[in-house]
């Protein structure tokens, strides 16, 4: 009994699978059509062969009707010459014999192939025509199935009957037939075989252009390729044109996203200078006021602007940024910004490219080291490794840690609300592990504060991992 797992993989690879499907269809079509055929030949094979026995049997039974007479003692006499060799070889299955019905006529004749008596059933089972012929199967005496033609006609002017009959192997006609259904079935079935691996490979080899727009569409999404090029068949084409179409819709979207966003910043800047300058030229306390409002306003723009681009940017279809490459330049001017903190970089051997853009990647990690600069004592790590997202599966691990103070786990959440400070004796606004946790969330990926093996802060950021061909 299969295995309901097979089952279902089963199922799920015939619903699922164009290819699959077609080639099941013809190859079960193919099969159903060559059982036909193999039967429809049989058929006719076997009505011929009987037709053609019979036919034998018949012109045999006429030759000895032809050959047989009446001696002048009343007894039968004839030879006949049917120029058969098995009616010469005992119990060969073929016999003819001549025997009398009426009393008035003696003896009896048979081919030397038959030693014994072969018994003629009564006209009451078995009938004569109106010709006073008639045929029937019985058992002869090697055991093999035989047909018997069989008539009954007067031999002589006194009205005496006799009794013809030629006997013919019926089994050599069934094994005969048999030989041949065996060959039709065998030459069909290695037909079949040829054809269904040709079907196979036209349908394969038809399904191609699919094949090749498959991995266009990677190309595309992997960001070494913009649209998708080559000569695609008629009835692929306007699939290609509108996928070209829709990506080009779509680049025209977030290109015109990021003007807008660019227009809203520019168009902000000088209001926001003008208010900064007015809180200086204000001074003491209502300038303060003034200078830091304007200053969170300023901070809370450009937060909401980097989301909104992030936004914009996930679902493109190009954007894709080596993750080693990035990293190691925010490591160097982390590294040289704070030179008292020993700074350790691990990246894999695998090339990991992160499915986003180059600025969206640094300002992440940028926000996190730049913290664990803030409180480390002595010591940050930056490593990335291969991770899992909840999207495909498939994700970069960035993991960075520090040998501070750390955070505690009940205040963990707080530490990523938006202006939250846990320490106002440190500078800063509060909004970086924000903006952190906005873009990761933007990107699908995931954000986690855990206690280091260092003794300080865990970073643990989870972000989508695209292919690693033609990376830009």
């Amino acid at each position: 009994m299969t295995d309901p797992k097979t089952q279902s993989w089963l199922r799920r690879i015939v619903s699922r699978s164009l290819a699959v499907r077609v080639i099941a269809f013809s190859s079960f079509w193919a099969v159903i059509a060559l059982v036909v055929i193999a039967t429809i030949i049989s058929a006719l094979f076997r009505q011929v062969s009987e037709r053609g026995f019979d036919s034998v049997l018949s012109a045999y039974l006429n030759n000895v009707i032809g050959s047989v007479g009446i001696a002048e003692d009343g007894d039968l006499q004839g030879s006949p010459n049917l120029d058969d060799l098995r009616f010469l070889q005992p119990q060969s299955g073929w016999y003819w014999a001549v025997e009398p019905v009426t009393s008035d006529l003696g003896g009896a004749l048979r081919s030397p192939s038959m030693a014994t008596p072969i018994p003629s059933p009564d006209s009451g089972e078995v009938p004569f025509n109106t010709g006073f012929q008639r045929s029937y199967m019985t058992v002869g005496p090697g055991g093999d199935t035989i047909e018997v033609v069989e008539a009954e006609l007067v031999v002589g002017d006194q009205g005496q009957v006799a009794r013809f009959r030629v006997m013919g192997n019926r089994s050599e006609l069934e094994e005969e037939v048999s030989q041949f259904v065996r060959k039709l079935y065998g030459y069909l079935a290695i037909f079949g075989l040829g054809m269904i691996a040709i079907n196979v490979f036209a349908i394969l080899y038809g399904l191609r252009p699919l094949n090749r727009v498959q991995q266009a569409l990677s190309d595309i999404r992997a960001g070494s390729a913009q649209r998708l090029e080559g000569p695609f068949p008629t009835e692929i084409e306007s699939l290609a044109d509108e996928t070209n179409a829709l990506i080009d819709n779509n680049r025209r979207i977030v290109e015109r996203s990021r003007k807008q966003v660019g227009n809203l910043a520019h168009s902000l800047k000088t209001p926001l200078a003008v208010l900064m300058n007015e809180g200086h030229a204000v001074g003491g306390e209502r300038g303060k006021l003034i200078t830091a409002q304007a200053t969170a306003l300023q901070q809370q723009l450009d937060h909401y602007l980097q989301r909104a681009r992030a936004a914009a940017q996930r679902d493109s279809l190009v954007f894709r940024t080596p993750v080693k490459a990035s990293l190691e330049r925010m490591a160097r001017v982390m590294g040289k910004l704070n030179p008292s903190i020993d700074l350790q970089v691990q990246f894999p051997d695998e090339p990991l490219i992160f499915a986003g853009e180059r600025e969206d990647l640094e300002e992440i990690s940028g926000n996190l080291m730049e913290n664990a600069m803030k409180w480390a004592r002595s010591r940050v790590s930056l490593s990335v490794e291969e991770g899992e997202t909840q999207g495909d599966g498939h994700g970069v691990l960035i993991l960075i840690e520090d040998d501070g103070p750390g955070i505690p786990e009940e205040k963990a959440r707080d530490a990523l609300k938006r202006g939250r400070r846990l320490d106002e004796t440190k500078p800063g606004t509060g909004l970086g592990l924000a903006i952190v946790a906005d873009l990761v969330e933007e990107y699908g990926g995931s954000l986690a504060l855990e206690r280091s093996s260092l003794g300080g802060l865990k970073a643990v950021v989870s972000l989508p991992r695209a292919e690693t061909q033609g990376a830009s």
